[in-house]
């Protein structure tokens, strides 16, 4: 496949807009081209329209803003000659099969003759897609079904056309995964293909398991959300996220298309959803679906629930099942979801009688959406987010055990489930070893591996690569020589465990000769910061020496990385936030993820960073600034004081590096998966180029008491305006004594060790502030800040 650097969108409706969007986010030049229509007596692009629109969308489908005036924009009637140098164009048009045709025989004379050609269809089959093409385009054609909103959902659909080249979709593959950051199957070419068949499929069961067995709309997002391994959005939120129309255009498509589907009869729309799209009731993108949001007594918001009998709005009812409580503190989603599933109170018949349904399903769909389970399982993962697919589930509540029960009730065991439990087979996965296997039909194989992708809880289950392991934190060897520091603490905060393995981490990495170390883990979010409880404790019994002792241990294992005589490459993902973000900071290197959200929040706290941020903060631009021989230190200065003193966080990885807690050598994955290999290649990098550890900064510059005094008079005026509150100013003050060296004059220095000094005294000042106590407590009972 020739390398594809430049693409061009064809359609610039939702999906076409944001998948513009997305090809950018992955450094290609692209090209959006769509309808020019007449408005008001002028001639308008559609395409303009929409990348004007995605200016102010929120989310952004965007990683940074500003690069939207990447996308170059186009019409149908004027500009097709743009194609001509595209490698890969992708069609995004109304799902109508004759305007797709239509539009494939206008553009067929502007075709490059090895670009690609792809549909992002999510319903019409390929194979009467490509019936107009010409012979020697058809082993260029596929389908490539992105999910909505194509930046943050992982899945990528690859259906191959009747012609398509193999080796061509190998190498998209590995396009897909590695420079769209995808998680990319391949799927049949059926109606709907792999995760809206089981999905929708799934969503139905529910629906009408619901109005069978009288459960309310509550119930059953409260029991079919993480509960049973599914997300947040449950069933009746997501349906709102997708929008009802959209949701009932999915279903009506696979009743008409799959007639021999046995499960037909279950895509057939109740009345009451059909009733809410006649009203309008779509979801969010109308404002109100099975849900919607409204201003309750004294103008405070809620939630309200739409009343399947009336259709009228009340309010959100409290669901009172008291078994969820009990199940929902079982961590492990395997334990949990098998626990739930043979419950015999009411929330566990209705898991039991709604996944079963999923998991009979699924295994009879093998063959028709999907080649082997292992397509099914990822697209279900990365498509809904479900947490474990459905052979895993199938695995999770025992093979043989669900065979039973289905047995047990007169319902028909899948033939493939019987084989194999006829074989001795007893699950569908073998994952006791790092080279996963999965049933096949036949026999186990080695489940097929993604480029570049390195899962630490697999590579762990070699017991000879964990090198040294704690409670909240693990030493575990990469190969090739990289030493890898793991976080893996409830939410990955960062405690007593973490501090001591990161000095172990450096001690064992310089004295065994190791080639360096990176700061990696995987799980929700990279690290939301210290342990606030803790401090928050001492704080209040005025153990004040043990919380100097706390911050002393922090600022110690952060310089260590700082000054490790081996590369420290960290690897930041999701929350990054307060403490997380210090440690990152005090890498040689960051290869973030794309999606890291970084920050210094510590202000929302009461607090200040004092683990060697703001030092570091400091150092990376006032310092730096100095070096490069500016005179004006204050623009460098205010930067890092409005970083910090307003608790900035990043949308994205690049948004980090504009906000300047990423450098520009520093590297960003799109794929999270890679993210702990991309460190792994950075650390061999900078070991290869003969590393050396940085000087320790003893002449650091200050602005002394000028520069203090600037900031003061600005957190005065910000006072007065009504901005910010008078602890936001005892926070800020602190702050800034710490950027300027406070009472010292222009042209005194500092040394790296005197910030830090500085940094730790004002937190512990700040510590003995009342209001500081009630910012922490509000954090921890409430997860928003407080502004008092």
């Amino acid at each position: 496949m020739k390398e594809i650097q430049k693409v061009a969108v064809l359609g610039a409706g939702v999906m076409g807009a944001t998948i513009a969007a997305h090809l950018v986010n992955a450094g290609c030049d692209v090209v959006l081209l769509d309808l020019q229509i007449d408005k008001d007596g002028k001639q308008v692009n559609l395409a303009d329209l929409a990348v004007n629109t995605m200016k102010k969308a929120k989310p952004s489908p965007i990683f940074f803003r500003p690069w939207l005036s990447r996308i170059q924009t186009g019409n149908f009637q004027n500009d097709l000659a743009l194609l001509s140098d595209a490698d890969w164009v992708i069609e995004v048009v109304k799902e109508d099969i004759k305007i797709k045709h239509k539009l494939f025989e206008s553009i067929l004379p502007h075709l490059d003759k090895s670009a690609l050609l792809t549909s992002n269809t999510s319903g019409i089959p390929i194979n009467e897609l490509s019936e107009v093409l010409p012979e020697d385009i058809q082993p260029r054609f596929f389908g490539t079904h992105f999910f909505n909103p194509p930046r943050y959902m992982k899945l990528l659909e690859v259906i191959p056309g009747p012609k398509t080249d193999p080796e061509l979709l190998k190498s998209f593959h590995e396009f897909g995964e590695t420079t769209l950051g995808k998680g990319v199957v391949f799927a049949k070419d059926c109606p709907n293909f792999i995760a809206n068949r089981i999905g929708v499929m799934a969503m139905m069961a529910v629906i009408h398991t619901m109005i069978e067995d009288e459960y309310g709309i509550e119930e059953v997002d409260k029991i079919m959300g993480p509960l049973t391994g599914r997300p947040k959005s449950a069933v009746f939120r997501t349906a709102d996220l997708v929008g009802l129309d959209t949701f009932v255009h999915v279903s009506e498509n696979l009743y008409e298309a799959a007639p021999e589907d046995e499960k037909r009869d279950l895509f057939k729309i109740p009345p009451f959803v059909k009733q809410m799209v006649e009203k309008g009731l779509l979801g969010n993108k109308s404002g109100s679906g099975f849900y919607k949001k409204s201003k309750g007594p004294g103008g405070k918001r809620e939630i309200q629930t739409l009343d399947l009998e009336t259709l009228e709005y009340r309010p959100k009812a409290k669901v009172k099942l008291p078994s969820i409580e009990m199940f929902k503190n079982i961590e492990d989603v395997v334990e949990r979801i098998a626990k739930v599933s043979f419950s015999e109170d009411r929330v566990g018949k209705f898991v039991w009688k709604t996944l079963s349904e999923v998991l009979v399903y699924s295994v009879n769909r093998l063959g028709e959406v999907a080649d082997d389970i292992v397509n099914v399982d990822r697209a279900m993962r990365w498509g809904f987010n479900w947490e474990l697919g459905p052979f895993e589930t199938w695995d999770a509540l025992g093979v043989a055990k669900v065979a039973e029960k289905l047995e047990a009730e007169g319902r028909e065991v899948p033939k493939l489930v019987r084989d194999m439990l006829d074989q001795g087979v007893t699950s569908f996965y073998d994952l006791a070893t790092p080279q996963a296997k999965y049933f096949d039909g036949k026999e186990m194989a080695a489940v097929p591996e993604r480029p570049n992708v390195l899962i630490l809880a697999d590579h762990k289950k070699d017991k000879t690569k964990i090198v040294k392991t704690s409670a909240g934190a693990s030493l575990v060897d990469l190969g090739d020589g990289v030493l890898c520091l793991e976080f893996h603490s409830k939410m990955n905060a960062i405690g007593g465990d973490t501090i001591g393995m990161t000095a172990q981490a450096v001690k064992i990495a310089e004295e065994q000769g190791w080639e360096g170390l990176v700061v990696a883990n995987q799980g929700g979010n990279f690290s939301a910061g210290a342990n606030l409880m803790l401090l928050l404790m001492e704080a209040q019994e005025g153990n004040f020496e043990d919380i100097d002792l706390m911050v002393r241990g922090f600022q110690r294992a952060t310089t260590s990385l700082r000054y490790c005589k081996r590369p420290v490459v960290v690897a930041p993902y999701g929350l990054t936030l307060g403490g997380g973000c210090e440690f990152s900071l005090h890498g040689d290197a960051i290869q973030a993820s794309a999606e890291t959200y970084m920050g210094l929040v510590e202000v929302g706290v009461g607090l200040i960073p004092a683990g060697g941020g703001t030092k570091e903060m400091f150092l990376r631009h006032v310092y730096q600034a100095h070096k490069r021989g500016e005179k004006n230190l204050l623009p460098a200065l205010q930067k890092v004081f409005e970083a910090i003193g307003m608790a900035k966080v990043s949308t994205s990885g690049e948004e980090a590096r504009d906000l300047g807690f990423l450098k520009d050598t520093d590297g960003i994955t799109l794929n999270g998966d890679a993210l702990v290999t991309a460190a792994k290649k950075q650390v061999l990098g900078l070991a290869a180029a003969g590393y050396t550890p940085p000087p320790v900064p003893n002449d650091i510059p200050i602005l002394g008491e000028p520069g203090f005094a600037a900031l003061k008079m600005a957190l005065y005026m910000m006072e007065e305006g009504g901005y910010i509150t008078p602890h936001d100013k005892t926070i800020a003050t602190h702050l800034g004594r710490i950027l300027t060296g406070g009472n010292l004059t222009p042209g005194q220095t500092m040394t790296e060790q005197d910030m830090l000094d500085l940094e730790r005294e004002a937190f512990l000042r700040l510590t003995g502030e009342r209001k500081t106590l009630e910012r922490i407590h509000h954090m921890l009972t409430t997860n928003k800040p407080l502004r008092n």
